[in-house]
Order: structure tokens, then C-alpha cells, then sequence
């Protein structure tokens, strides 16, 4: 299933619009939520074909919001790919065990991202 609409969700605006605009870019469609309830709600009722999450976030984290996402059953087909600034290995592990498609540690490569959605579609 080709990679068409985009759900990126960050706390921090400047990481949602850099992220934002590099997909945009590169022709994807792009919906944004700044915390990890809100990726929930929007991953229902935006039906994306990927979510970028982020994991630091106040109330629900990312990793909660995609142990959430994947469990659900109208949820469960979409990958998500944590974008996050927590990069040791444990991290990893945990994220992949909530059930994250990928995990990439920020500062995000733009080109190894693009790289990464290309593959999955």
C-alpha cells in the first residue's frame, strides 16, 4: 500500500513544521498532533498510512499512544516509526516492543526517513 498521508505527531512545533514540510516536499499529505492522546484520536479519524511519533510528550507518551494505535483494531495496520530523542538501546527495544514498525533518533535525517517511508510503500 502505497504511503500517501502522513501523521506526525510532536510537542514541539518546530520539529512538527520541520518534519511537516520535508514531507510536503516530497508529496506526501501531512497531519500533524502535538501529543500522544491526540495521535490516538487522530489516527481513527484520519485513517494515515504512517505515523511519526515522537516519544517525550506530556499526559500520554509515545510510546504509550503506539502501544494504544496498534492494538486497536482499526488502528493496528498503520506503522509507526518513533522519531524521538531517546537513543539508547533500551529505548529501542521498548519502542519496537509497543509494537513501532522502525525507531529513529532525532536530530532526523531527512534522507534516511524518506528512504525509509519509500520502502514501506
Amino acid at each position: 500500500m502505497p504511503i500517501k498521508k502522513i501523521l506526525v505527531v510532536d510537542d514541539s512545533p518546530t520539529e512538527r513544521l520541520a518534519l511537516s514540510e520535508v514531507l510536503v516536499k516530497n508529496g506526501y499529505q501531512v497531519v500533524t498532533a502535538e501529543s500522544g492522546d491526540e495521535a490516538v484520536v487522530k489516527s481513527k479519524s484520519e485513517h494515515p498510512d504512517l505515523i511519526l511519533m515522537d516519544v517525550v510528550m506530556p499526559g500520554t507518551n509515545g510510546y504509550q499512544a503506539t502501544r494504544t494505535i496498534v492494538r486497536d483494531d482499526a488502528t493496528r495496520d498503520i506503522p509507526v516509526i518513533m522519531c524521538t530523542s531517546k537513543g539508547l538501546e533500551t529505548d529501542k527495544i521498548w519502542g519496537m516492543r509497543q509494537g513501532a514498525f522502525d525507531y529513529m533518533v532525532k536530530p532526523i535525517d531527512h534522507k534516511t526517513l524518506l528512504d525509509k517511508i519509500r520502502a514501506l510503500g
